[in-house]
């Protein structure tokens, strides 16, 4: 993770980071009961069952949207998410146009953020080449298609849920290679690997991590 000196705090729990030229944000948000726009849903434990949910997760894309308590992201895949902070005023940072990497609880398309990134600078590294993300189209068939490797012994539904900085990582890589979908979960599998599960596009729906959080594979 890059580092550098801080600025002016922008919102309770909000600073911005500057590298240099450019500006590197970190908007940290905390749940609380009466937050607004905090989910009410239950959210899946770590070491719970791979199809619980909601669960960590998050969305790379640029802002389309911002009111006091939320935002919404437009992927390069054409899907919009709904972002709610848990702070009353959104950070000024966060403004129509800006690109954002958010990390935080997924139910569906709508995230309660936990974290928002800035400007990201990208990140993460694969093992070969990754393909292009197909969007989703109503009605067109999914061709299926693999990058990389997938682990041995895989079957979709194993494995266990993770959270925290583990997920960040894995989540952070997955989406620096496959930009454009949305991260729902985390699941660690029994090779000590992570398939993140990537919804709202056609291709890829499975990115899978290393343990030192590079991407190996998609399918």
């Amino acid at each position: 993770m890059l580092t550098g000196r801080l600025t002016k705090p922008l919102a309770i729990g909000a600073v911005v980071v500057v590298i240099g030229g450019g500006a590197y944000g970190v908007v940290g948000a905390t749940s609380g009961s009466g937050s607004a726009g905090a989910s009410t849903a239950q959210t899946a434990q770590p070491g719970s069952n791979a199809r619980s949910g909601p669960a960590a997760g998050g969305v790379s894309g640029t802002v389309s949207s911002v009111s006091a308590s939320s935002f919404t992201v437009s992927t390069s895949a054409g899907q919009k998410v709904t972002v709610h902070t848990t702070s009353s005023t959104t950070a000024s940072a966060i403004k129509k146009g800006t690109p954002v990497l958010v990390l935080g609880t997924t139910s569906g398309t709508t995230i309660t953020a936990t974290r928002v990134i800035v400007r990201p600078t990208g990140g993460g590294s694969t093992t070969y080449t990754p393909s292009k993300v197909t969007p989703f189209k109503r009605g067109a068939p999914t061709t299926p298609k693999q990058d990389g490797q997938v682990p041995t012994n895989y079957t979709e539904g194993s494995g266990t849920i993770v959270a925290g900085t583990t997920a960040n990582k894995a989540i952070e890589a997955a989406l620096a290679a496959y930009p454009g979908g949305v991260v729902d979960r985390v699941v660690k599998l029994s090779d000590g690997e992570y398939e993140v599960h990537n919804i709202g596009v056609s291709w890829p729906h499975h990115i899978f991590v290393s343990k030192s959080f590079k991407v190996v594979g998609a399918n």
